[in-house]
């Protein structure tokens, strides 16, 4: 055996086992990003099963507030019935809308923050949405690494082959973006 035919089959070999390397890396990545919207999935199944608990107490409080109500438990349902992450995001988006509807009603009627039991949801509904948070910035960071790899030299040349391709970030939607760039007001 030649020495030119050994160099030629150690590039071979070496080639090879780099092309494995990137989808492997690939897959991991994609993997992780999945993984990282199933925590999110599992945070607002917390979520959705808590409103209902929220919708009640606060109905007893608030009767005058039915319309309010019905679109968080409009917004709840159309979340428990999407299927796709672009759907549960948009879904999400809303009843995120709705419950800070909720939240702006809570402060112009104190009677309803003096119930332990929506004192209780309330802080039960916090600590969810606190938590959706940090797994929102996880999926993020996810999809962020997934993209990287996905667009950079060399695993650009091999992604599109394998089917991996640039994702969506879980990110507001732009009818929402001036509302919440806008600094809250606060009143005593």
């Amino acid at each position: 055996m030649s020495i030119t035919l050994i160099i030629i089959l150690v590039v071979v070999v070496v080639l090879v086992l780099a092309i494995i390397g990137i989808y492997n890396n690939l897959v991991k990545l994609r993997n992780n990003r999945e993984n990282a919207f199933a925590d999110i999935d599992v945070q607002l199944k917390q979520r959705y099963d808590l409103v209902p608990q929220l919708v009640a107490t606060v109905k007893g409080y608030a009767e005058h507030e039915k319309g309010l109500l019905e679109s968080i438990t409009a917004a709840r349902s159309a979340a428990m019935s999407a299927t796709s992450i672009d759907e549960k995001i948009k879904a999400d988006q809303q009843l995120t809308s709705a419950l800070a509807g909720l939240k702006v009603q809570v402060e112009a009627y104190p009677d309803l923050k003096a119930n332990q039991n929506f004192l209780q949801l309330q802080g039960e509904l916090s600590d969810i949405e606190n938590k959706l948070a940090a797994v929102r910035r996880y999926f993020n960071s996810a999809t962020r690494e997934l993209n990287n790899a996905v667009q950079t030299f060399p695993n650009n040349l091999l992604a599109g082959m394998f089917g991996f391709h640039k994702e969506a970030m879980y990110e507001i939607e732009a009818s929402q973006r001036a509302a919440v760039e806008k600094a809250p007001e606060i009143k005593f």
